[in-house]
């Protein structure tokens, strides 16, 4: 895309014969949460992101998530300035304060690409 219109990437899935737009947001690695807590991967999202589909990527694993904008909105840890603050523990020994939300690496597996895309795209 030529211009920063929140879309990144259309992608078309050949079986239900519809195109979906994706944001694709990035982290390069794990970094302390707050500066100074644990390591965690953590993205900012605008609430008002005109994409479908959202893709987190940790460039320094190669993984990648996939999370509708609505389960964007469910999950993500914290709200501020009409931006979604999505993070992910990367160690182990974090204690989350908020023990009713997905805090840890492990618990978004279902998201990650290759366990979701099925779901996205019916193939």
């Amino acid at each position: 895309m030529s211009t920063d219109t929140g879309v990144d990437l259309v992608a078309f899935s050949p079986k239900d014969g519809d195109a979906r737009t994706i944001q694709v947001k990035t982290n390069h690695r794990a970094k302390p949460g707050g500066g100074s807590g644990k390591a965690a991967l953590d993205w900012w999202l605008r609430e008002d992101s005109p994409a479908e589909l959202v893709a987190f990527v940790d460039l320094s694993s190669e993984k990648v998530w996939l999370m509708t904008h609505s389960e964007v909105e469910e999950i993500a840890q914290q709200r501020s300035g009409g931006r979604f603050h999505l993070y992910m523990y990367t160690d182990p020994t974090a204690r989350p304060r908020k023990k009713d939300r997905l805090s840890h690496q492990w618990e978004f597996q279902q998201f990650l690409l290759e366990n979701h895309v099925h779901n996205t795209f019916k193939v």
